[in-house]
């Protein structure tokens, strides 16, 4: 097999080269939120995330982690919170971009608890990680693929953890529940997707072929490294999560007034 990066356009490049590959089972996508949930509803993209694409399986997902810089006032969730409360745009959080998994983690999160935050939008690379560290900007809700080698080495702090247990590099950090938000859901989840009209066989066998690689010791450590929590699950189940991710991204992208690039 080859691995063909093509990034570019919201991960809309990569996924719109899948969607009008031949549909024999030779050609895959590792998709997920960007290319099939978020980026559609906010960019032109020249594919139907639901009607061009067979849902193959589930990879796996990874939390969303707040954090800080060190010299941060910011100790607990709540006082970003209090900070958004008493002055209703004063408290900045950046994302990777508009419309990034950060961007929706920090609308979800300000949604939710009826504050203010302003959004602070960069172009991709690690010029908003630069700028927290910095303390240009106080906070960012990001993926733990991006900020756990940060968070190890020490040159972030984590506020919360967006998954259900305590991660064993973060015993320390309470989860988002633990932190007084457990309405907080929200995770980057990873999937496999094939073209539209993949016979069902096929669809089938990369199936049980994947769910058998998920569970290879070195496969796991792989992902673990990278910090994806990896399961697998049936196309089903992916075609299931993904018609209701699409619904709910849409929903708060229509709530947050997110323009479409």
């Amino acid at each position: 097999s080859i691995a063909d990066n093509k990034p570019g356009a919201g991960a809309l490049l990569g996924a719109s080269v899948v969607a009008r590959a031949p549909a024999d089972g030779h050609t895959l996508l590792i998709g997920g939120l960007a290319t099939h949930a978020a980026s559609p509803h906010l960019l032109k993209a020249d594919y139907d995330p639901l009607k061009d694409f067979e849902s193959i399986g589930m990879i796996g997902s990874a939390p969303i982690i707040a954090i800080t810089y060190n010299e941060s006032p910011f100790k607990t969730l709540k006082d970003v919170v209090d900070a958004a409360r008493k002055d209703p745009k004063g408290v900045m959080y950046g994302s990777s971009g508009n419309g990034s998994p950060l961007h929706l983690a920090g609308e979800l999160f300000v949604s939710q608890n009826k504050i203010d935050m302003t959004h602070v939008p960069y172009k991709g690379g690690n010029a908003h990680i630069m700028d927290l560290i910095g303390g240009r900007v106080p906070v960012i809700f990001d993926t733990a693929t991006n900020c756990m080698p940060l968070l190890k080495s020490g040159k972030v702090r984590a506020l919360a953890v967006g998954a259900a247990t305590r991660p064993a590099d973060l015993p320390n950090v309470p989860t988002f529940a633990e932190a007084g938000y457990p309405q907080f859901d929200f995770s980057a989840w990873y999937a496999v997707f094939a073209p539209a009209k993949t016979p069902k066989d096929v669809v089938a066998r990369l199936n049980k072929e994947i769910a058998a690689a998920l569970n290879a010791p070195d496969v796991k450590k792989k992902l673990a490294d990278l910090n994806v929590d990896a399961y697998s699950s049936t196309p089903e189940q992916a075609s299931e999560l993904l018609s209701s991710e699409i619904k709910r991204w849409g929903g708060v992208i229509v709530r947050a007034k997110i323009p479409q690039q």
